[in-house]
């Protein structure tokens, strides 16, 4: 089956320009042929013409931070306990209204496990060739010191010997990348230290896989980056010397600034009092004016930064990847700098070379919104379709 677009205008995150008068012809599910509306082939009979006119075409968007088999919300740490029945249930709906929004691609950084692996293992697996739901690339669950977080989260590893054989399992149970947890009891202290990181990242690179770093403290983003880690999950707490450090070794950032933009909605639609007291307000505005300014000084070193909301670890929906673009800009990014974050750089950083982008030749993942989302973020809420 083939539908051919027109008059449609491109914004692709690799350009601060529109690009306009365009038509893509697509057939079975992939883009059989684009280009200027004046070069366009007649369409054959039988191929649905849509006139896009007044839209633009943006490649499905790439969640580098996901977790597919939870809901998100005020109350999302307690949803972690859920059954597994009702957390499958989840990850199906999570899947649904992401694409209809326009994400086409999870990064999955920890799901609980169950039966003995992680849950969203499992859903990868069965998504394999849906058009419905993200293509999904899975971490396991979340690697951490003992007695760091509640035992029944994660994995727990005492020493360097046990971090390593925690990676490898991780690995042996099928996940595609590893994540490690390096916030600890002691905000001034990482729990592992940059060689213990430096074992778990050579111990996964000889199976090829890479690991990345939960660091919401600037020694255990230091620890990542020492030790290193693909990337940097949160970094809400950045400094010039480990931003540089991250620039020259080519180390991701994904600042997830959507979660503490939810928070201060909570505080008008919740009765918590981490969300509604005096304390819990205040300590809300000091943390998000760090982390704004840690994304300001990554940007200005040259962090390659990628886009993610945290969906289900925190209090994001899964289609609200649109509120993480907004947040990325309102931190200094200028809005074709967002869009890439969302669409190519977090395509490069999944190591998969068609995620987040459109090319002839390559798959339908895209979506037309009313807007110029090069200019105006905002834009990307206005979905109309999706390819």
């Amino acid at each position: 089956m083939s539908t051919a677009y027109r008059h449609l205008a491109i914004a692709d995150g690799t350009s601060p320009d529109l690009v306009q008068d365009q038509t893509l012809i697509v057939t079975d599910d992939r883009i059989e042929w684009m280009g200027h509306d004046d070069e366009a082939p007649s369409p054959p009979a039988g191929v649905r013409v849509i006139d896009a006119g007044g839209t633009a075409l943006v490649p499905g968007l790439v969640d580098a931070h996901s977790h597919t088999t939870l809901p998100g919300g005020s109350h999302w740490i307690a949803r972690i306990d859920d059954s597994t029945e009702e957390l499958l249930r989840v990850a199906e709906e999570n899947g649904q209204i992401a694409v209809q929004a326009g994400t086409r691609w999870f990064r999955d950084v920890g799901s609980p496990r169950r039966d003995g692996r992680a849950l969203a293992l499992t859903v990868r697996d069965s998504w394999r060739g849906r058009r419905d739901v993200p293509y999904l690339r899975a971490a396991g669950t979340w690697i951490a010191k003992a007695g760091v977080l509640p035992p029944t989260i994660p994995i727990e590893a005492s020493d360097a010997d046990e971090l390593v054989a925690a990676v490898l399992q991780q690995i042996d149970e099928g996940a595609d990348l590893v994540k490690l947890y390096l916030d600890g009891p002691d905000r001034d202290s990482s729990p592992w230290t940059a060689d213990e990181v430096g074992r778990a990242t050579a111990a996964a690179a000889k199976r090829a896989v890479t690991v990345t770093a939960h660091a919401t403290t600037l020694p255990g983003a230091v620890a990542a980056v020492q030790g290193g880690v693909a990337c940097v999950e949160h970094g809400s707490v950045l400094d010039a010397d480990v931003a540089a450090e991250m620039a020259e070794r080519g180390t991701y950032l994904v600042p997830t600034l959507g979660v503490m933009a939810s928070w201060e909605t909570f505080q008008t639609t919740t009765t918590i009092d981490r969300f509604v007291g005096v304390e819990g307000v205040a300590e809300l505005a000091n943390r998000k004016e760090v982390a704004f300014e840690s994304v300001r000084i990554a940007e200005k070193a040259g962090v390659k930064i990628a886009a993610g909301t945290d969906f289900g670890g925190g209090s994001l929906r899964a289609n609200q990847m649109a509120w993480e673009i907004e947040c990325l800009v309102a931190a200094g990014l200028t809005p074709p700098a967002a869009l890439a974050s969302a669409t190519w750089v977090g395509g490069d950083l999944l190591g998969e070379d068609h995620a987040g982008r459109v090319a002839e030749g390559g798959p339908a993942d895209f979506f037309l919104v009313h807007g110029n989302p090069l200019e105006d973020p905002s834009a990307l809420w206005r979905v109309w379709r999706v390819g």
